[in-house]
């Protein structure tokens, strides 16, 4: 359920949650306390998705970040409400700032309904995008 994330805390459940979600349905509870005791301290959606890049090397960038987009997505519709998102990038641990999600906002502008494609998000975070000289 994505209003758990919302403590900002995700817990070894979550974790194992997350991990069936992507195909890793059986992992031990030692990998789960290991990846734990890896992050420096309590995981938040960004050292979340740091781990889950280390974890599954290998793999395409883009499908592992689509996948830890998913968690907040159990309909698999492809859309994330703006203010889930919105809520979790102001309020963990590296903080969006007013101008930042203004920006982010104006490059991914929500549906009528306020609904944002979380795949085209995931795209520009993988493969960039053409900067502009500035």
């Amino acid at each position: 359920q994505p209003e758990k994330l919302l403590d900002g805390i995700i817990s070894k459940d979550d974790l194992r949650d997350v991990l069936a979600t992507m195909g890793q349905l059986n992992v031990k509870n030692e990998e789960l306390e290991a990846m734990i005791k890896e992050a420096s301290g309590p995981i938040n959606f960004t050292v979340f998705l740091t781990m889950f890049g280390e974890k599954l090397k290998g793999a395409d960038p883009e499908d592992v970040i689509v996948s830890a987009f998913k968690v907040l997505d159990p309909e698999a519709t492809g859309f994330i409400k703006k203010e889930l998102i919105e809520e979790l990038l102001t309020t963990q641990c590296d903080r969006f700032t007013a101008e930042e999600m203004s920006n982010l906002w104006a490059a991914f502008p929500p549906d009528v309904a306020g609904n944002v494609d979380y795949k085209q998000i995931c795209y520009v975070i993988t493969h960039g995008e053409e900067k502009e000289d500035e």
